[in-house]
C-alpha cells in the first residue's frame, strides 16, 4: 500500500478557493481520499502507457491519456 501524503489543509484551501465559507474535517478527509485514490489510478495507468511505449519515464502524454480513461 502506498503512503498517502496530500495534506488535509490543502483540501480546505481548494474548497475555500472554490467558494466554501466553512469546511468540516470529515469533508476535507473525504476529498483527500477521493483525490488520492484517483491520482493512484491515473498513476498506474500512466505507468502502463510508458512501459507499453518502451519507456521507464512517465511523460505528460501518459498522464493525459490515463486521465481520459
Amino acid at each position: 500500500m502506498v503512503k498517502r501524503t496530500i495534506p488535509i489543509l490543502a483540501m480546505e484551501k481548494i474548497l475555500r478557493n472554490c467558494g466554501a465559507e466553512r469546511v468540516s474535517d470529515k469533508a476535507k478527509v473525504m476529498l483527500k481520499n477521493i483525490i488520492e485514490d484517483r491520482a493512484e489510478e491515473i498513476s498506474h495507468m500512466a505507468i502502463k502507457y510508458a512501459l507499453h511505449a518502451g519507456r521507464k519515464t512517465i511523460m505528460v502524454d501518459d498522464i493525459k491519456l490515463a486521465f481520459k480513461e
